[in-house]
């Protein structure tokens, strides 16, 4: 079977090379710029800057953007994306915690490195007074007594301050609300 030779000049017409129209100026969501686009910029002054450890760390986070958005099927927001850069901060810390166990000193200050470089694109973390403070609320609005409830307050603190405070963090304010009650 013999392939016909695409004629520009036809392709044209029917509208495989029509630039897409730009999106009205009144109808664009917000002025500030999406993490994706941040995280590309940072991405390519880091390569002309030759900074290899953000090179590095940002390659790392592309590449589990793009497996987490292969897993959902879409294209990820900025929630999503915040997801995947507090997932490998994570990652870094229960590191960090491996690596100073094991007296690998110089891989646990390359790990804190990397982790300084996501804390960039993360939320500011909470202080633990903050976190206390808020536990308790939430623990008063639940009306929670007893550590059945933990799981509640652990649902409730987290959507209310989504990336913002350590899991671990949480739970252990939970508890020891908790069990002091």
């Amino acid at each position: 079977m013999a392939f016909k030779k695409a004629d520009p000049s036809e392709m044209a017409k029917s509208g495989c090379f029509r630039k897409p129209e730009p999106p009205h100026p009144y109808l664009l969501e917000s002025t500030a710029m999406a993490l994706v686009d941040t995280l590309n910029t940072d991405f390519k002054t880091a390569l002309k800057n030759k900074d290899e450890l953000k090179v590095n760390v940002l390659r790392m986070i592309k590449t589990a953007a793009k497996n987490k958005q292969v897993e959902l099927l879409h294209e990820l927001n900025d929630e999503e994306l915040m997801a995947v850069i507090a997932s490998q901060a994570k990652q870094r810390r229960d590191s960090i915690e491996q690596f100073r166990q094991g007296g690998r000193e110089d891989l646990a200050s390359r790990e804190e490195k990397e982790l300084a470089l996501l804390a960039e694109y993360l939320p500011k973390q909470m202080a633990p007074d903050q976190v206390e403070a808020s536990v308790r609320e939430i623990i008063a609005e639940l009306g929670v007594d007893s550590m059945k409830g933990m799981g509640q307050v652990m649902k409730a603190f987290m959507s209310r301050h989504q990336g913002q405070a350590d899991g671990k963090l949480v739970q252990e304010k939970v508890k020891l609300i908790l069990a002091g009650q």
